[in-house]
């Protein structure tokens, strides 16, 4: 039996669900306000949210980039970089580097991308948001650079890169963490000439910018390394690591892999509270880390932490004075926003970004090793430029039930779409709803006190569930489990 699509409309545009700001032009295009600099920076190219985007110079320009920059004073000169690519988990590496920067002592700034629920995530000091009134302020002198660059105009993430840039070294950080947005080579952010590049784990995403083929995008991954700058590297796939080497090779700088150049090992123990954890330790002629606790749960995130470590004991080779123990002692408490984190405690609701099949089986595999349940449902929303198949197979890993919907993006998969192909190839039982509140409220009422909620497969989706479900930690009481 076909399934009806039904039409849906919003009330608000997505720039308006991401910001909370309406698109409503600024008078002559000044920006005076924190919403005059939202409403400009949507107002400009974002490729964030555009299904097709040929990856060349003409949309991911450099030099216009350090066009941008001189005009700012070239504030990217006075910062001290760690650079991290990869296709899963820099943004955790991220994270995690920054924490132990902290933990021994200095000023961190952190710039990634997405943002789940407030454009301000991505610049970050000391876990501290850009303040609103600085936003303003910076965004209002890049809006005038624009105008002097009319035949060139940047993308949004330039201007958001470059905003990161002049907010960090204004605020004279001692380091800034720095996350690719998209690829390597022509992203924004390969402007630095960084301390440490880390490249994470190299998988299938991105394949119609990137290419098809892991030796493609690892190429493009690989061009953020740097003449005479150490890279760090996690375990990758034989085709990946042999581009990485040879890219290594060609450009002079030298490349250390964990667990081939870096001596490391992981163990899976039960910590104090019985509870699951990861364990690893890593030693090397500059530093010591033994049974270090990962600071989040999955095999995966134990890689993104020793690739982590691997930055620090770079810098510690190149006369960096980052303690060990100080360094170690950062990673406690640290959180990491919509990785596993559960949002809702009755029904019990987890969150995670995963958005790629290679992030997708990590979680799928995570959950069973770190969440007791008896069933898990699944709601999943995914874009439509992704390798999709490769997300459904890895879902189907640990999924026992799934309720595929939009993703509240006009990049969005549709949901009867992949409901259909996930039934036929895996034979397990689907459901669509047109909304996240509907997916939930279904998803609500089938289980039962022992089961779980798991939302995944896009950063828009994330970000809606967690504006629903803050303050709040339980279902609307119409719902019972």
């Amino acid at each position: 039996m076909a399934k009806t699509k039904i039409a849906r409309t919003k009330s608000l545009s997505e720039k308006s669900l991401c910001t909370g700001v309406s698109e409503t032009k600024t008078s002559n295009g000044s920006v005076h306000t924190y919403e005059d600099a939202l409403r400009f920076l949507f107002s400009v190219t974002d490729y964030e949210r555009m299904s097709r985007t040929s990856y060349n110079r003409a949309n991911f320009n450099l030099s216009r980039m350090n066009r941008i920059l001189a005009e700012l004073g070239n504030p990217h000169r006075d910062l001290r970089c760690i650079h991290i690519a990869g296709t899963k988990g820099k943004g955790s590496t991220a994270g995690m580097v920054a924490a132990m920067l902290r933990g021994a002592g200095y000023k961190v700034g952190l710039y990634i991308s997405p943002h789940l629920m407030d454009i301000r995530e991505r610049v970050t000091i000391n876990e501290e948001m850009i303040g609103q009134e600085t936003m303003a302020t910076i965004i209002a002198n890049l809006a005038k650079i624009v105008k002097k660059l009319s035949k060139d105009s940047p993308t949004f993430f330039e201007l958001m890169t470059a905003a990161a840039f002049k907010y960090f070294a204004d605020n004279k950080v001692d380091y800034a963490v720095i996350e690719v947005g998209l690829g390597g080579r022509l992203d924004s952010t390969n402007v630095i000439k960084p301390e440490v590049c880390a490249i994470t784990s190299i998988g299938y995403d991105h394949m119609a910018q990137l290419g098809n083929t892991l030796g493609s995008i690892a190429g493009e991954k690989a061009g953020i390394l740097k003449p005479g700058v150490l890279a760090v590297a996690a375990p990758q796939e034989a085709e990946a690591l042999t581009v990485l080497r040879q890219t290594a090779e060609k450009t002079g700088c030298t490349l250390r892999v964990v667990g081939q150049d870096i001596d490391y090992n992981c163990r899976f123990e039960a910590g104090p509270d019985g509870s699951p954890i990861n364990r690893i330790c890593m030693n090397t002629p500059f530093s010591k880390f033994e049974h270090v606790n990962v600071p989040a749960p999955g095999e995966h995130q134990a890689v993104n932490c020793a690739v982590a470590l691997a930055v620090i004991d770079g810098l510690r080779q190149a006369g960096h004075n980052i303690p060990e123990a100080l360094a170690v002692a950062g990673l406690s408490g640290l959180k990491l926003p919509g990785t596993m984190e559960m949002i809702c405690d009755d029904p019990r609701i987890i969150v995670d970004k995963a958005h790629n099949g290679l992030s997708i089986q990590a979680l799928m595999k995570a959950l069973g090793q770190h969440v007791s349940y008896d069933s898990m449902v699944v709601i999943f929303a995914c874009c439509r430029d992704k390798d999709i198949s490769r997300m459904l197979s890895s879902l189907a890993l640990g999924a026992d039930k799934v309720i595929f919907t939009y993703n509240d993006s006009s990049r969005s998969a549709d949901p009867y779409e992949m409901s259909e192909q996930y039934v036929e190839v895996t034979g397990k039982m689907a459901q669509v709803a047109d909304s996240l509140d509907e997916a939930i409220r279904i998803a609500g009422s089938a289980i039962t006190r022992g089961d779980l909620i798991c939302i995944t497969g896009s950063c828009y989706i994330i970000g809606r569930a967690k504006k629903m479900f803050a303050g709040r930690r339980n279902l609307a009481p119409h719902v019972h489990v």
